[in-house]
């Protein structure tokens, strides 16, 4: 099994190559612009288009099988709609429907990503993208699951009026938050403060960090000298 994984690894269709790319770009143009998206319902048409290119680069980036492309299809179909449903529907039932059906398709993503990336033997440009990719997934996910919680419990953050403008976490508050705390930065001017929220800061806090030191020893691993290079004395 084990050389069937390596064989695949080593005999690579041009095809299946470059998949990640995509997905990376889109994720960062994303992390760059959520500040300028707006929340709720008044979330602007190309911030929701550009959530569609994402759910279309994560489908085609699991693509390997059929079966793993038709799964991340039916998980991001509820996302490639959000566009385009009427504002007459009751945005918060809603918006939590689409967030639950946001997380399970991110988790379904990173695992198949995770896999494909970590068997390789040699750490591609393509398998960088896609580990960068998992960092990024793992980050916007983590802050629509803080957004399922904020809806159930509304003091789940407590936000500082010194350096907010508003009292309840948005969308955003919320992305800025799962970034920080997943590089063990820490977020000022919004704390945790519901048990639930700061048993997940801490779960969030603690997978970030081990998942950059597997990255990194993973890397390591793989690293291949270039043949003929002069050795070192």
């Amino acid at each position: 099994m084990a050389e069937q994984i390596a064989q695949e690894n080593r005999i690579e269709s041009p095809r299946a190559s470059g998949k990640f790319f995509f997905l990376f770009a889109f994720l960062l143009v994303q992390l760059l612009v959520y500040p300028y998206a707006g929340s709720g319902a008044t979330i602007s048409l190309w911030f929701r288009l550009l959530n569609v290119l994402i759910a279309f680069s994560s489908v085609y980036a699991v693509s390997f099988r059929r079966v793993t492309w038709i799964i991340a299809l039916v998980f991001a179909a509820p996302l490639l709609l959000d566009p385009f449903i009427l504002h007459e529907v009751t945005m918060s039932k809603l918006q939590l429907a689409r967030s639950g059906m946001g997380v399970a398709f991110d988790i379904f993503i990173i695992v198949v990503i995770f896999k494909r990336v970590f068997q390789r033997d040699e750490a591609t440009s393509d398998a960088i993208y896609g580990a960068v990719s998992i960092y990024l997934l793992a980050g916007f996910g983590f802050s629509r699951i803080y957004s399922i919680l904020v809806a159930f419990q509304h003091d789940a953050f407590y936000l500082d009026p010194a350096l907010n403008h508003h009292t309840l976490p948005l969308q955003p508050d919320l992305t800025y938050y799962s970034f920080l705390t997943m590089t063990s930065l820490g977020a000022a001017g919004i704390s945790p403060v519901s048990d639930q929220a700061r048993s997940l800061s801490i779960v969030q806090s603690l997978l970030g960090i081990l998942y950059l030191g597997v990255l990194v020893s993973r890397l390591i691993a793989t690293y291949k000298p270039i043949q003929g290079s002069p050795k070192q004395p």
